[in-house]
């Protein structure tokens, strides 16, 4: 059966992470029903072999007759967005999915039925990106989301739009949804970033490299140019998409 709902998260040196996150797709019960989960690890993580032992397990564990979780394995770490895309362009490629979201290994779900409303949502017209509250940000921003493949596939293989490397990537969803009226925010869907701005972790290394000074001097300008520039010629490729559809 071809997968309706295809989430890829990106991760590094965080090998614990991947139990927390399985085990809250089961308990809300994601898997199932056209929803999958992809995991991006990379070769030179030095955790690397704590990782495959434990999605290996994870895998393992989850009730399904369908194989509905697997991992990707990068050559070398990347920055989020050269990572994300590259891993959106291979499912493209190999799995053709209705849609295909976005999550970091610090986003929990915790609505029961969460993959179903994300699903419902996008099968309606002129709905294209959702996202649900994180408990931290809301409304304000989607920090883990899904949309329409079409809208990647428009986008030349990319699920982030502006030319930066992690910093600025859920405004960017954000104001291409709004700029070409395809998004939609599900407040009763909870997905939690276990964040340690919002409080939910302890800094680590990964966390502050790519949350450096060095990091937002980079993307700061590259997403303001990417928005003055760029949005409305995207936004309007996006909308196209939905013509005849009516939200």
């Amino acid at each position: 059966m071809q997968p309706k709902l295809i989430t890829i998260v990106p991760t590094r040196s965080r090998p614990f992470h991947v139990k927390r996150v399985v085990d809250a797709w089961i308990e809300t019960g994601a898997f199932g029903h056209g929803a999958e989960l992809l995991f991006v690890i990379d070769a030179d993580d030095p955790a690397h072999d704590a990782y495959v032992e434990q999605l290996e397990f994870s895998a393992a564990a989850i009730p399904n007759e369908r194989r509905v979780m697997e991992w990707f394995t990068a050559a070398k770490w990347a920055p989020l967005v050269p990572k994300l895309n590259a891993a959106a362009e291979h499912v493209l490629t190999v799995r053709d999915p209705f849609a295909i979201g976005f999550a970091g290994d610090d986003h929990v779900p915790r609505t029961f039925g969460w993959a179903d409303a994300y699903l419902r949502e996008l099968l309606a017209d002129g709905v294209g990106i959702v996202y649900g509250d994180d408990g931290y940000q809301g409304e304000n921003l989607p920090t883990e989301w899904a949309m329409r493949s079409s809208i990647v596939r428009a986008l030349g293989g990319r699920m982030i739009p502006a030319p930066v490397e992690h910093l600025y990537c859920d405004n960017a969803v954000r104001e291409l949804g709004r700029e070409a009226g395809v998004l939609r925010y599900l407040s009763a869907v909870r997905i939690e970033h276990m964040h340690p701005v919002a409080g939910k972790a302890a800094p680590d290394e990964q966390y502050e490299r790519v949350n450096s000074h060095v990091q937002y001097r980079a993307d700061r300008p590259a997403y303001r140019r990417w928005r003055r520039d760029t949005l409305p010629g995207e936004a309007l490729t996006v909308r196209r998409l939905f013509e005849g559809e009516t939200a």
